[in-house]
């Protein structure tokens, strides 16, 4: 389906025809440029990319209509046509030469270029690759790089003092650095499909039991650094990351409704999403909009932009506080914990935290079994140790299920 596309038309309520799962309305202005309708429940319209590569139909997601407009969806739609124009100018046209292309020469002018338009932590691989991996395998054709030689890498990062997740770290980026290669016909397999590696579980979480919560938000009620103060207690109230917290401006809030939406330029999942705001979290605002009037929510007073880091003074707090041990991105754990044990489902945590991989917020099942351990045990009943002679057995009328949960209120009387 090829229409005009209008802001208008946008607005309106796209729907999917009857019998069909999903929808492609193309744009006739800018080519390539589609909406995809999808007919699942609460399915946002998606802005795609529709253009091809070495013979075959790609697409490249821009983003939702909540996150980009009509205009800026044919802005970047134009900028993503110039970059894959550019790649494919830059990749082998002869297949007879598949895999000969050197691992230095792929990573430089293909994958990273790729990894920055599509990757927040591209950063990270660039370093993983200098270190380590490109003076191991930088020399090598694609096709020359074997199982056998990067298992003995593996192995010998290990040995070198890393930890099992960094050791496995470098080899998901040899593979995933493949990956990419296959997909643009430069190589034919990847030898390292199905490598083994430690999958070592060195997940560290912490959590605030209730008396160190009291401390702690006692500190950050009357500690001399409110800035920061304010900060530390927004991220306990909404279980916000701490970049997202950093960087949020009052134009993203609705006290009125009690909604933040963080932008997917903040979000890490690059996606538009709504943290709902509870008493605690509009507390501090408040708190905060005495501090100046700034674009920024949690400005620095002295220059009225956003902190770089608050390292030094949750240091100095966590010390006071007795919780030395305690990560920023603690909070984040301990506020998943309350709503938990608060009898809130795994979904609900999902949505409220930002997950987009349900198996990230499975880290908190042991939690909820517990809530659900103790609702079970509050409905115990005493059994006879004599089976009776009867099949009906009288139980008790009513049985009493008082669920525990811990709130943590930062409340104006308080």
């Amino acid at each position: 389906m090829i229409v005009t596309l209008t802001q208008s038309f946008l607005n309106s309520d796209l729907m999917v025809p009857e019998g069909k799962k999903r929808l492609e309305i193309c744009d006739s202005v800018c080519r390539g440029l589609l909406v995809e309708v999808r007919a699942t429940a609460n399915a946002v319209p998606t802005w795609y990319l529709r253009y091809k590569s070495n013979g075959k139909t790609a697409y490249d997601r821009l983003g939702s209509i909540d996150e980009l407009t009509l205009a800026q969806a044919r802005k970047l739609a134009t900028l993503r046509k110039a970059e894959h124009a550019s790649e494919a100018k830059q990749a082998p046209e002869d297949n007879a030469v598949q895999g000969e292309i050197t691992l230095d020469a792929f990573i430089r002018d293909h994958y990273m270029p790729h990894a920055k338009n599509q990757k927040r932590s591209w950063l990270r691989d660039d370093q993983l690759y200098r270190l380590r991996i490109a003076p191991k395998f930088g020399h090598l054709p694609l096709k020359k790089i074997t199982r056998y030689d990067v298992q003995r890498f593996h192995n010998d990062l290990v040995k070198e003092g890393l930890s099992p997740a960094s050791a496995d770290h470098h080899v998901k980026l040899m593979r995933r650095v493949l990956n990419v290669a296959i997909q643009w016909d430069l190589l034919e397999r990847n030898v390292l499909k199905n490598i083994p590696l430690l999958m070592v579980d060195n997940q560290v979480e912490n959590y605030l039991k209730e008396d160190q919560m009291l401390r702690l938000v006692d500190m950050l009620r009357t500690d001399e650094n409110r800035p920061v103060c304010h900060i530390l207690m927004f991220l306990l109230s909404t279980g916000a990351r701490l970049n997202e917290v950093i960087q949020a401006k009052w134009s993203q809030v609705d006290t009125e409704n009690g909604v933040w939406r963080i932008p997917a330029s903040n979000s890490k999942s690059k996606r538009t999403r709504a943290v709902p705001l509870n008493e605690s979290a509009l507390w501090v605002l408040e708190q905060a909009r005495m501090q100046g009037d700034f674009d920024h929510i949690f400005a620095n007073p002295a220059t009225g932009k956003p902190f770089v880091t608050i390292t030094r003074v949750w240091y100095r707090i966590r010390k006071q506080v007795g919780i030395s041990h305690l990560r920023i991105h603690d909070l984040r754990h301990s506020f998943a914990s309350l709503l938990v044990s608060g009898g809130r489902s795994l979904y609900e945590v999902q949505q409220i935290l930002g997950h987009s991989d349900p198996k990230v917020t499975m880290r908190y099942a042991h939690l909820s079994a517990k809530a659900l351990q103790e609702a079970a045990s509050s409905a115990s009943v005493f059994v006879s140790k004599q089976e009776p002679k009867q099949r009906d057995v009288e139980m008790p009328e009513e049985v009493s299920v008082k669920p525990t949960a811990q709130v943590l209120q930062l409340s104006r009387a308080a």
